[in-house]
């Protein structure tokens, strides 16, 4: 006898909620984690900057540490100045931190479903390539929000007379756009996008690499896991990126005499002056805040 077809069985729609909400979720988790991950720890991101830019655009020509950066900024009576520029933070972990954990988890869920049909569980270099990827996707889209965050969180290091008194992230935007002109925005692409890749590389990478092993061959608690693993891919993060993230801040930091010119024209440019000028090892200068910024973001 023919199979009687059933007339009953409705068609999926076309819009699935709960797909879509899957879909969206690494998104808003990632966002979500960046802002808190960003209000805990943007005191230290501060004093690295502050140490990065040490220097040529310094006041002194005394190797500051990151106690006596601390320091100084306390001692003045500016304990408010370690959160300058947070609603700059707010606003990259918005569309940058986003961006990147979002992708990240996207790639490597998509990844993990194409090594299940294969019989076999996903590799480092897979998931590296996720993290290369979603951390130059996300540096790409967010690089703006990086520029007027340096650019707000080096306010306090300046003479009174030549602060631009930034009210908020969009005040920032809006001025530097004016002034300098839209690509002004997208000054420092290069070092951003390669320490956004590395940065993720070692970060997410790590993390949920370690995270797996510890999980396979410990018997710890999953936040005990959690914590080690943000340990690893602190490290791992810090080391890889540092120098980046150093030409990085110097790019975004310094603006355009009237004739044009600036004291760095570029990525190598930047690169072969400082180690030059200042030794191979100011690439690491911050270190010990930068790790302690990477962690907890981890």
């Amino acid at each position: 006898m023919a199979a009687v077809q059933d007339t009953n069985v409705m068609p999926e729609p076309w819009f699935n909620r709960q797909r879509v909400a899957h879909a969206v979720q690494p998104f808003i988790i990632g966002g979500a984690s960046g802002i808190v991950a960003t209000t805990c720890i943007h005191p230290i991101d501060v004093v690295k900057v502050r140490l990065q830019l040490a220097g040529p655009f310094g006041s002194t020509s005394a190797r500051p540490s990151a106690f006596s950066v601390a320091k100084n900024i306390v001692t003045q009576g500016r304990l408010l100045d370690l959160y300058q520029g947070i609603s700059a933070g707010y606003l990259r972990q918005v569309v940058y931190g986003t961006a990147r954990l979002g992708f990240f988890y996207t790639f490597e869920d998509a990844l993990k479903r194409r090594a299940l049909r294969h019989n076999r569980e996903i590799t480092f270099p897979e998931r590296g390539l996720a993290g290369l990827i979603a951390g130059g996707l996300g540096s790409l889209i967010g690089t703006p929000t990086e520029v007027a965050l340096i650019r707000m969180q080096s306010e306090g290091a300046k003479p009174p007379h030549e602060r631009l008194k930034y009210r908020s992230v969009f005040d920032a935007l809006a001025r530097i756009t004016r002034t300098e002109g839209i690509r002004a925005l997208w000054s420092g692409t290069s070092p951003t996008v390669i320490r956004a890749c590395s940065t993720n590389f070692g970060q997410l990478t790590f993390f949920s690499e370690s995270k797996h092993q510890l999980s396979k061959r410990t018997n710890l608690s999953p936040q005990a896991q959690s914590l080690i693993a943000s340990a690893i891919a602190g490290t791992f993060a810090a080391t890889l990126s540092l120098p980046f993230d150093f030409v990085k801040t110097r790019l975004q930091f310094q603006t355009r005499q009237p004739n044009g010119t600036a004291m760095y024209r570029g990525t190598f440019d930047c690169f072969v002056k400082v180690a030059r000028t200042e030794g191979l090892t100011a690439f690491y200068r911050g270190f010990v805040p930068y790790y302690f910024r990477m962690a907890p973001h981890a």
